[in-house]
């Protein structure tokens, strides 16, 4: 019995998969070439480095999650693996390893509260995937797709309860308050993105506000944690908090630019999946706010109507390059980054400080 139910889930996963996979190959990615945004050459990938520096840590705080995702319910580690073992950098995560590392930390606190930040983050990525009736994640069938919207939405619940678990079992009163924060004000975000959702009217700091609450701050809090752990005075745990913070909104905007750039298949997004879900991102903002009415309505009529034909994704291209609208976003973001390595520039060297500038380099030069 169990193995006939693994045969399907894998035969729905990798029709899913394909299903995906024919959305790029439909024309929309060959379109992306002609509005990639800056240079065309590749970057050097800066990722490696600062996946080196924290490797052993990195390697027990996988050990930590994968334990603390048993349990009796067999559905509960088969699909919380299921996304956890997909892929992803783990960037959060390793923001607390490595900001620890710049405060002079040498214990193993960090540890637990690197796989709290991680489940946190796995817990919102499965509500959002049911939210946004995703059916792929990094060129993965997503967890609700294969499993269904209510175990994906529990499973979430119990990723959470795990998350606070690890933050009680730290004992520090200063690392709850962050994190339950963090948690808070990320629900928050989740909320203020439904209200928003489809309306072409939607503002830039509305925008911004939006991606800072989902974002960035969970970001903001890993980073904090390095200096609460190392036990450093409170102005370089603020230090680290904006540079948390101004990294997760780079993330955001590069996120967003890459939907609509060719880049993005190499990373596991599918090109124009925001467009199709009527997600308003920056660019889209942007464009539609610069556009004459003629244009305004092309967005209200794809975007807020979701009454789209295959030829509107090359027309949202060209008028987001007439525009400038994805040069404009990576330059913003631009200014994040730059905002993120000031924050952080009273430490001393430390081969922790350049993997910190290292990684805010590698969320930009993530387009190219």
């Amino acid at each position: 019995m169990i193995r006939k139910i693994l045969i399907a889930v894998c035969t729905k996963a990798l029709a899913l998969l394909a299903k995906g996979r024919g959305l790029i190959d439909q024309g929309d990615i060959r379109l992306t070439a002609a509005v990639s945004p800056l240079r065309a050459e590749p970057a050097r990938d800066k990722l490696e480095p600062v996946q080196h520096l924290v490797a052993e840590d990195m390697a027990d705080v996988n050990k930590l999650i994968v334990a603390r995702l048993e349990s009796r319910v067999d559905l509960i580690p088969q699909l919380a693996g299921h996304l956890v073992s997909a892929g992803g950098k783990r960037v959060r995560p390793m923001l607390t390893l490595i900001a620890a590392d710049l405060c002079g930390y040498r214990g193993k606190r960090h540890h637990g509260l690197a796989a709290a930040v991680e489940f946190i983050h796995t817990a919102t990525l499965l509500h959002d995937d049911v939210v946004d009736q995703s059916d792929l994640r990094r060129g993965n069938a997503t967890a609700n797709a294969v499993w269904g919207n209510k175990p994906s939405v529990l499973v979430g619940d119990f990723l959470f309860a795990r998350a606070f678990q690890l933050m009680v079992e730290d004992g520090s009163i200063q690392v709850l308050k962050i994190l339950s924060d963090a948690s808070a004000v990320i629900a928050e975000g989740e909320v203020a993105q439904l209200i928003t959702a489809n309306d072409t009217e939607t503002t830039e700091a509305a925008y911004m506000d939006v991606i800072t609450s989902k974002t960035a701050t969970l970001f903001a809090a890993a980073a904090e944690l390095g200096a609460v752990v190392a036990d450093r005075p409170q102005r370089e745990a603020d230090s680290l908090r904006s540079y948390g913070e101004n990294l997760g909104i780079v993330f955001q905007l590069v996120d967003d630019v890459l939907d609509y750039n060719a880049r993005a298949a190499d990373l596991g997004k599918n090109v124009g999946d925001d467009f199709r879900d009527g997600k308003i991102t920056l660019p889209v903002v942007l464009a539609f706010e610069r556009g004459d009415d003629d244009e305004r309505t092309f967005w209200q009529r794809t975007l807020e109507d979701g009454d789209q034909t295959p030829e509107d994704f090359v027309k949202a291209l060209k008028l987001m390059e007439s525009h400038g609208t994805l040069k404009d976003s990576m330059s913003r973001a631009t200014d994040y980054a730059e905002r993120a390595k000031e924050a952080i520039q009273d430490f001393p060297e430390s081969p922790a400080k350049a993997a910190m500038l290292d990684l805010v380099d590698f969320c930009i030069e993530r387009i190219y």
